[in-house]
């Protein structure tokens, strides 16, 4: 088989896969939160696509009711009008998924809601746990019978445990994090609080705003701008919030002393945030701006044009022209009514999903020299198409720019990169890589440069380096096993 046909036979998408995004809202006035929380989800549709969903209750009831509405698809394809009318309650839960831990399907859809002794628990996660069947185990054989397969459920059987034997559902969950293992981002609607929970090292993303009287908790600050909510401030790692009528409480008790063991995952920097958004006080456009000059910077190349593969390819391409002086162009028209890449959980129809999403500006590129700027290369499949529709364009030279390093371990926490065996960088040169994809030149972003482009916060760079900050699970929780 020659390297061509190889390529062309991997059957996995190409680009990265994000657990979720969460959204959770408290509005102390009293009035509906359902079309507010539709709203959120919709700006955090990037971080999953495969399902969604909404919990709501009324805290004026004097035991309230969850209403739950969830399926299959993108919010606008799941919500309508009349489902979001029908989810009335002052206090609830958004989600949108994708699946890298448990399948696609309607059961594993989120949000949780669980009924128990102590009333209800609505929860929404992002992340994954490295523990989660150890923790299943435990469960089952003490007669817990699960309705999902993903390890959310065992957050929430836990968080429900614990609820038992502790006075608030705040130390429920406190005392259930003592047993998680792994990345997690946690919005959780009890009878009358809103409780949002981050991992101690901060792997996953999770910020607060206010809107007049109401409480967000939320993925990404961008979701705050579409609703017209105002900042707040980051949950910290591991920090538990709890938002009642009265206001904002936090339990610290969970943070790690020592703040340089905390583990931000840098791909947020990288590709899953919109570049609108602000992770503990940094900026992701600056980031991938910033990313683009440390290129120009350690990979001069000589070129006529600089373009980058939308989305987030774009602010790394402009970092690139503002440091080098190359100019900035447009090579790609992007369809907008198709999803990322990997959102189709099947591979069937993948390779002609890249020329359905992207087309060639023929008279951009035509006799040129192109930089061309992604985030990341993960099995070569896109890249590979993408450098030969800039061929066919008429391209002259096409040197293909990475604002990540290489790819050369697996993910635990949440991001579904492959086994090594299928990452193209694994036990391959940099001039094998360059022929593979087809390119004239091939640069990744350096190492060093990753903490840099974070702000100096301590990150995760695990699926560069190797380097995990908590030990690989040794069974099976991404369909594979650890090596």
């Amino acid at each position: 088989m020659n390297e061509e046909m190889e390529l062309s036979a991997m059957e996995e998408p190409e680009k990265l896969h994000e657990e979720c995004g969460v959204f959770g809202m408290y509005d102390l006035d009293g009035g509906d939160v359902a079309s507010t929380i539709y709203y959120g989800l919709f700006a955090l549709q990037h971080r999953g696509q495969e399902s969604c969903g909404i919990a709501v209750s009324d805290t004026k009831g004097p035991r309230p009711r969850v209403s739950t509405y969830k399926g299959m698809g993108l919010c606008n394809e799941v919500f309508t009008p009349e489902i979001l009318e029908g989810l009335g309650g002052d206090i609830g839960v958004g989600h949108v998924r994708y699946s890298t831990a448990g399948s696609s399907s309607r059961e594993n859809a989120q949000p949780l809601v669980l009924n128990y002794v102590k009333g209800t628990l609505a929860m929404a996660h992002n992340g994954n746990l490295v523990n989660a069947p150890a923790l299943r185990r435990e469960l089952e054989y003490s007669g817990a019978i699960f309705q999902t397969t993903i390890d959310s459920e065992v957050i929430a059987y836990h968080i429900a445990r614990e609820r038992v034997h502790t006075p608030t559902v705040q130390a429920a969950v406190a005392q259930a994090m003592r047993k998680l293992k792994g990345a997690y981002a946690l919005v959780i609607a009890s009878p009358r609080k809103l409780i949002g929970a981050r991992d101690p090292f901060g792997f996953k993303p999770l910020c607060i705003g206010k809107k007049d009287h109401a409480y967000v908790l939320v993925s990404e600050s961008c979701a705050l701008d579409t609703i017209g909510a105002e900042f707040v401030r980051d949950v910290e790692p591991g920090e538990i919030v709890t938002i009642t009528k009265d206001g904002i409480s936090s339990d610290r008790s969970m943070c790690l002393p020592d703040k340089t063991r905390q583990a931000r995952c840098v791909f947020e920097y990288i590709y899953f945030a919109r570049p609108d958004s602000v992770f503990d006080g940094v900026s992701v456009y600056h980031s991938r701006i910033y990313a683009g000059r440390c290129l120009a910077l350690d990979s001069p190349v000589e070129a006529d044009l600089v373009v980058g593969v939308p989305e987030s390819g774009n602010a790394a391409a402009l970092g690139y022209s503002m440091e080098s002086g190359i100019p900035y162009g447009t090579a790609f028209v992007k369809n907008s009514y198709v999803g990322r890449t990997f959102i189709k959980p099947k591979q069937s129809n993948r390779v002609s999903a890249v020329r359905v999403k992207l087309n060639v500006l023929k008279e951009a590129v035509a006799g040129k020299r192109v930089i061309m700027i992604d985030d990341s290369i993960v099995r070569g499949t896109t890249s590979h198409q993408i450098v030969r529709m800039l061929r066919d364009a008429g391209a002259k030279e096409v040197h293909v720019m990475v604002s990540s390093p290489p790819f050369l371990h697996p993910c635990y926490f949440g991001t579904d990169i492959p086994s090594r065996e299928q990452l193209i960088a694994h036990g391959k040169t940099l001039e094998e890589i360059t022929r593979l994809i087809g390119a004239d030149s091939l640069s990744y972003l350096r190492m060093e440069r990753l903490s840099e482009m974070a702000g100096g916060l301590p990150i995760c760079t695990a699926c560069f380096s190797g380097d995990y900050p908590i030990a690989p699970p040794v069974e099976d929780i991404r369909g594979e096993y650890a090596e």
